[in-house]
């Protein structure tokens, strides 16, 4: 989790604005325990050859505090972030919004197949995307460049983004009913696995420049998704890449996530990804209640 990464220490910006809540989502992480909370209750677990911090039951380290007290400031800052998912997601229900959090490691090529996504819909049905970045608004401008309402949250030193942060986003971006969500998370396959914003699905991407063994590494986050996207197909005859044995090792971590082998250059597989984006629409649409609460 984020005691580890300084997440949420630095500050967010919406839209270039500084963002306004209730609790800064690294409050919790500025705690300096007191003397005798320094010491862990037990020390990493060492093996042949390794030293394990994720052995103990907060699964992470963080120099002079206990891992009970990990756990307690883990369980306060998920419980508020699942408060504000919560009310993301009966938002979503009752407004007919298919909400996708798109994650992936840095460079995985999420924002060219959002843009890629964008202009195969070919306004089809209406969507807008919000775009995580440390800093910049690269990405916003480059999905803005195809017509489609963007919108950037920059979280500073933060390492993910977080259920507040969408909730602020989606009233900026005045989201319209029946429409479609696409949310690119920093490009991070550690915190995002842990937060959840609201969202129908996780969809991790997956590129065939990365190793076979990212799911195996980095288990929460496929463990999370209900679909991976492995990406830059393309490139296979160049690489040293086995596809079998990333799709497997996906599979040891996630039995039930579902694989979209896919090129945003070639356009392969971006029918099946399109089919399926456009079923999940079909049945938020469809679900939706009758009547919508004040």
């Amino acid at each position: 989790m984020c005691m580890t990464c300084g997440c949420g220490k630095g500050q967010t910006l919406i839209g270039g604005h500084t963002l306004s809540r209730q609790r800064k989502p690294g409050e919790a992480l500025r705690f300096r325990p007191r003397l005798e909370e320094a010491t862990h209750e037990h020390g990493p677990a060492r093996m042949h050859n390794q030293i394990d911090f994720g052995a103990g039951p907060a699964g992470a380290h963080a120099p002079g505090m206990s891992q009970s007290r990990m756990v307690k400031i883990e369980r306060d800052i998920l419980a508020k972030n699942n408060d504000y998912a919560d009310r993301n997601r009966h938002y979503f229900s009752d407004h007919g919004i298919f909400a996708l959090n798109l994650v992936s490691s840095p460079g995985s090529g999420k924002t060219t197949l959002l843009v890629k996504t964008i202009a195969a819909l070919n306004g089809a049905l209406p969507l807008a995307v919000i775009e995580g970045d440390q800093q910049t608004d690269n990405d916003a401008a480059r999905i803005r460049a195809t017509g489609a309402p963007a919108l950037q949250i920059n979280t500073g030193k933060g390492c993910h983004l977080d259920a507040h942060m969408i909730g602020q986003a989606m009233r900026q971006l005045a989201l319209q009913d029946n429409s479609l969500l696409l949310i690119e998370n920093v490009g991070n396959l550690v915190c995002p696995a842990g937060f959840d914003l609201g969202e129908a699905h996780k969809v991790v991407i997956f590129s065939v420049t990365e190793g076979e063994d990212k799911p195996l590494k980095y288990p929460d986050m496929f463990r999370a998704a209900d679909l991976m996207l492995l990406s830059k197909c393309d490139l296979l005859p160049h690489l040293d890449f086995d596809a079998d044995l990333a799709v497997e090792n996906a599979r040891r971590v996630n039995p039930h996530i579902r694989v979209i082998r896919v090129s945003a250059r070639s356009g392969a597989g971006m029918d099946e990804w399109l089919g399926w984006i456009g079923g999940g629409c079909r049945g938020t649409v469809a679900a939706k209640p009758h009547t919508i609460p004040a």
